[in-house]
């Protein structure tokens, strides 16, 4: 039977728990080797992107194409502007404070908070404490090409040099949101209106 060893997975979607290492991944998929499916986040692959700590924990690859998980480590004030893509994305905040806009709702979240943003709703979030942690989710998986393929593999498992530039061209990266249905808006980023410089 499928089994993920995240409490808070485990508890979503009424699966049994599972023995794993701290901070590691566990899945069982039918047709996929188990010992390809343990990650832990201390040897993620790691990458810095937009201000932000990215920890791939599962990818397409790794899922069939059914869903992504990133951890990510935020600094304050960092976040997307307005956006939607095709994808249902999901947060798990484990420390640190969040607002989001989702749709025409603003929520403030903290740590134990589950956010959930059904596909092609408009939606930004922004960090108000001095650092999050969050487990982000993406069903189905796709987005992570953004991370995996425009940003800058991290050197560290530290916040990234603030304004470090994307790997990848505008151009390139133009392609990348087209191919998995990401679309920026021309909407005010009315999260940040008086709170000061963003993380686009």
């Amino acid at each position: 039977a499928p089994c993920v060893a995240v409490s808070w997975m485990a508890r979503l979607i009424a699966l049994p728990p599972c023995a794993a290492a701290p901070g590691s991944l566990r899945l069982f998929l039918s047709g996929v080797n188990p010992s390809e499916l343990v990650q832990s986040n201390a040897d993620a692959p790691a990458y810095w992107g937009v201000d932000i700590l990215w920890l791939i924990l599962a990818t397409g690859e790794t899922t069939n194409g059914q869903y992504s998980l990133m951890e990510q480590i935020c600094p304050e004030n960092s976040g997307p502007l307005p956006h939607t893509h095709t994808q249902r994305e999901m947060f798990y905040i484990m420390e640190g404070e969040i607002t989001f806009l989702v749709g025409d709702k603003t929520i403030t979240a903290g740590a134990g908070s589950f956010v959930n943003v059904p596909p092609g709703t408009v939606h930004s979030f922004r960090v108000d404490s001095e650092t999050a942690r969050v487990l982000n989710s993406y069903t189905p998986a796709g987005f992570e090409r953004l991370i995996i393929e425009t940003s800058q593999p991290a050197e560290a498992h530290t916040l990234p040099p603030k304004g470090l530039p994307p790997k990848a061209g505008m151009e390139t990266m133009g392609h990348i949101f087209e191919e998995v249905g990401m679309t920026w808006l021309d909407a005010p980023d009315v999260l940040r209106d008086n709170k000061g410089p963003h993380t686009a």
